[in-house]
C-alpha cells in the first residue's frame, strides 16, 4: 500500500453491502456448512447448541476476515480481471485502510469468541487456517507456483476439523478424514474455474495451471485429482464413521461428478463452469449425506 492508501478513509457511497462482499459470503457459507457437519459428526448425540452457535460465529468471522485480507492483497490483480473488477476495492468504494480495519476487527472478534466461549485448540487452529489462506496462499503461493491451490488447499479444508474440535476439544482421525476429502476436492473444483478464466489470470500475471501448462494438461490433472477425491470419499465407510446410507448417496454424487469431468475431458468445448458449479453443490451434498447417515443409523 502507498502512503495515501494507508491514511485514506472513504465515506461517500459506502454501504454495508461493500463490507459483506469483502467477506466472500458464498464461500463462507460453504465453509460453515462443512464446519457444522463436523460438529454433529463429532458426537453421537446432539452437540451443545451453545458450542455450535458460538463456534460457527467465531469460525465464520475469522473466515470473513481472511477473505477481506485476500481482497486487500489482490486488489491490483482484481482490477485486471473481469470476474473481480467490480469488487469494492477495485471500484474505489472502500479504501484498503477501511478494509484492513474491518478485517482486523472481524478476525480478532472471531478468535476471541473461540478462545473465551469455545476452546483454545479451535482458536489456534482457526488462526493457523486464517494465516494459511490470507498470508501463505494469498501473498506467496498464489503468485509463486501453479501448484498454489494444491499446497494452499489445506487452509481451505480446515473448517470440518474446526467444527469437530469446537465440540470435542481434540483432533481425531475421522476429523482429519473430512479435511482430506475437501483437500482432494479443491484442485478439480478450482481448476475448472481457472480454465474458464484463463485469459483473466494470464492478464493478471497469476501462474494458474491453465496459464503455465495449458488447458489440456489441466483437464488431465482435474481427471486425476477427481479420482483421488472419489477414493477419499470412501474412507468414512472404511473407518466405520459412516454406513450404507452415506455410501449409496456418495456413489451417486461421485458418478455425477465423474460424468462432468469426463465431459470436460472428451469435449474440449464443454464449459468448465458446469463442473465448477456442480462441484459446489457436490461438496455441500456430500457433507449433508454424512450428516443424514450419522443420525439415521
Amino acid at each position: 500500500m502507498d502512503n495515501q492508501e494507508l491514511v485514506s478513509i472513504r465515506t461517500e457511497g459506502v454501504s454495508w453491502r461493500d463490507y459483506l462482499i469483502l467477506c466472500k459470503p458464498k464461500v463462507v457459507v460453504v465453509m460453515l456448512v462443512t464446519a457444522a457437519v463436523g460438529m454433529f459428526l463429532a458426537v453421537q448425540e446432539i452437540p451443545p447448541i451453545s458450542n455450535v452457535l458460538l463456534g460457527l460465529v467465531g469460525i465464520g468471522m475469522a473466515a470473513g476476515s481472511a477473505a477481506a485480507v485476500n481482497h486487500i492483497m489482490d486488489r491490483k490483480i482484481d482490477e485486471k480481471m473481469a470476474r473481480t473488477k467490480r469488487r469494492p476495492l477495485p471500484q474505489g468504494k472502500l479504501s484498503p485502510l477501511q478494509a484492513l480495519l474491518f478485517a482486523a476487527v472481524l478476525g480478532v472478534s472471531g478468535i476471541a469468541i473461540l478462545v473465551f466461549w469455545v476452546n483454545a485448540l479451535t482458536a489456534w487452529l482457526t488462526v493457523a487456517a486464517l494465516m494459511g489462506y490470507a498470508v501463505v496462499y494469498t501473498v506467496w503461493l498464489k503468485r509463486a507456483t501453479p501448484q498454489n491451490i494444491v499446497i494452499g488447499g489445506i487452509a481451505g479444508a480446515a473448517p470440518p476439523l474446526l467444527g469437530w474440535t469446537a465440540i470435542t476439544g481434540s483432533i481425531e482421525p475421522n476429523a482429519l478424514l473430512l479435511v482430506l476429502i475437501i483437500f482432494a476436492w479443491t484442485p478439480p473444483h478450482f481448476w475448472a474455474l481457472c480454465i474458464a478464466r484463463k485469459e483473466d489470470y494470464a492478464k493478471a500475471g497469476i501462474p494458474m495451471l491453465p496459464v503455465t501448462h495449458g488447458v489440456a494438461y489441466t483437464r488431465l490433472q482435474i481427471m486425476l485429482y477427481s479420482m483421488l477425491m472419489v477414493a477419499t470419499t470412501l474412507f468414512p465407510v472404511m473407518t466405520g464413521m459412516s454406513g450404507a446410507i452415506y455410501l449409496g448417496l456418495v456413489l451417486a454424487l461421485n458418478a455425477q461428478f465423474l460424468y462432468r469431468v469426463a465431459c470436460l475431458w472428451t469435449e474440449p468445448s464443454q464449459s468448465p463452469m458446469l463442473l465448477f458449479k456442480y462441484s459446489i453443490n457436490y461438496i455441500m451434498l456430500l457433507f449433508v449425506a454424512l450428516l443424514v447417515d450419522h443420525y439415521m443409523i
